[in-house]
């Protein structure tokens, strides 16, 4: 349950930093207010035995603003923001979020793309690993103050739950899912 919610100046952050651009475009001069952020990876997993893809919900405050409850559903995914590989990064998250110990050999890149673009316009790496239950080491559920539920979703199901307007999910849970019936099916 959420209680005694209040919205104050975010004045100063590891993770936003509020900028204006002010430019000239065809010699018109023009303002546009962005935020700078973290890039990002994201992991799509399917679990082999289960016939499922691994997927994490998780509390998101600024969801919570638009439809009060908050919960969204989401690729495995953390920010780039340690002097690591991206592929080492994906495979912390994988561990951290969703308990499976993979191998970086077994974790393919798909591709990347830009998010928020209107405003952050940060870069988000995707990523592909097939899990089964002998590389699970831990539940998963973030560290910290991470509060992550991880969620089995029958592959029959993945289309009808990308186009369920009812359940708060990403743009990239979406292409990857896409991606998956596309390619892996």
């Amino acid at each position: 349950m959420i209680t005694d919610v209040t919205i104050v100046p975010c004045e100063n952050s590891d993770f936003v930093k509020p900028k204006r651009i002010q430019y000239s475009q065809t010699g018109i001069s023009k303002v546009w207010d962005m935020v700078d952020v973290h890039d990002s990876v994201a992991i799509l997993l399917y679990h082999e035995e289960h016939e499922a893809l691994v997927v994490v919900r998780q509390f998101r405050p600024p969801v919570y603003l638009k439809n009060n409850d908050g919960y969204t559903y989401e690729l495995c995914a953390g920010i780039i923001d340690k002097d690591k590989s991206l592929v080492e990064i994906a495979h912390e998250e994988i561990l951290e979020e969703c308990g499976y110990h993979v191998p970086l050999e077994k974790i393919e890149r798909i591709t990347s793309f830009y998010t928020a673009v209107g405003f952050a316009g940060s870069v988000q790496t995707l990523y592909y690993a097939s899990v089964n239950e002998m590389m699970r080491v831990n539940e998963g559920g973030g560290v910290g103050v991470e509060s992550i539920e991880v969620i089995e979703l029958p592959v029959c199901e993945a289309k009808a739950f990308s186009m369920d307007e009812t359940k708060a999910k990403t743009p990239g849970l979406m292409f990857g899912f896409g991606w998956f019936l596309e390619n892996k099916l």
